[in-house]
């Protein structure tokens, strides 16, 4: 296991990716600007590459490519920058595939930061989430940890549809164990990250959910500057609530089962 930020293992589940597939690109607008450019130096210019300032132009260019037998990785770094390419997010890239009967794969992942960062305007700081996953053809992960972040970027490159890989701000330099080598994260599964028996939390792209924790306080804890403590502290705090933390990895395939012994209640529910 290696102790790495969250963004780090994002970009170790692309390097496991281009080495073992020599079809996988990696292309965005800041990318491959300098010879020193770490995956140019691991893969050169043929596999990674800069793109003009265009998201239409991007995002198209890697339709093809993947309609072409690649599979593409545009680094897009904030999700609102699809929103001018939504033709192509919503129109081409998940349609190709029923259109065509099932002949047509179209391999592509879409990575994109999302949620608050101080001081980086209204059209940089929003969720997006829930836009995309009302996109049928269209596959919607976020992962919570260092760990899922690897595991599910190298899930995406492997998956024969366009998968839209969302990485909350919040969790960029969040440390976290990765396993080495070859490493998967299935969609469509939860994990639980607490057991507990009387209420189950569901939490999206963080460890926590804060309004649900809310709800099973009688007082939200401060710490002893007076100040209200971080959600999972006060989770942790919280030992007489017997509370279930499921965490869900992908959105669209929605993340039914944590495990094989999941009640028909609690499956019913997500």
């Amino acid at each position: 296991m290696a102790q790495l930020p969250f963004i780090a293992a994002i970009d170790a589940g692309i390097h496991q990716e281009m080495r073992r597939d020599p079809s996988v690109l990696y292309f965005g607008q800041n990318m491959a600007t300098t010879e020193n450019h770490e995956f140019v130096a691991a893969y050169g210019h043929e596999r990674v590459r800069v793109t003009p300032i265009s998201e239409t132009a991007e995002i198209g260019i890697a339709i093809g490519a993947a309609m072409a037998g690649l599979r593409p990785v545009v680094e897009l770094y904030m999700a609102e920058f699809m929103l001018v390419a939504m033709d192509q997010v919503v129109n081409e890239a998940p349609r190709f595939r029923y259109m065509s009967g099932g002949q047509v794969k179209v391999p592509l992942v879409l990575k994109a930061g999302f949620g608050f960062a101080c001081g980086w305007a209204g059209q940089h700081t929003g969720s997006l989430t829930s836009l995309f996953m009302g996109v049928p053809g269209l596959k919607v992960v976020v992962p919570s940890t260092a760990a899922d972040a690897k595991g599910l970027m190298a899930t995406a490159i492997r998956d024969d549809n366009p998968v839209v890989f969302l990485h909350h701000y919040l969790l960029t330099l969040e440390p976290g164990e990765v396993p080495d080598g070859e490493y998967l994260v299935p969609f469509g599964r939860a994990k639980i990250r607490r057991a507990g028996g009387d209420v189950t939390m569901y939490s999206l792209f963080t460890k926590t959910c804060t309004p649900i924790a809310r709800s099973t306080l009688p007082s939200w804890p401060k710490s002893a500057q007076g100040l209200p403590v971080r959600p999972s502290t006060a989770i942790k705090r919280a030992s007489n609530v017997p509370m279930k933390i499921r965490n869900a990895q992908s959105c669209s395939p929605c993340a039914r089962r944590s495990r094989q012994n999941d009640t028909p209640r609690e499956v019913a529910s997500e």
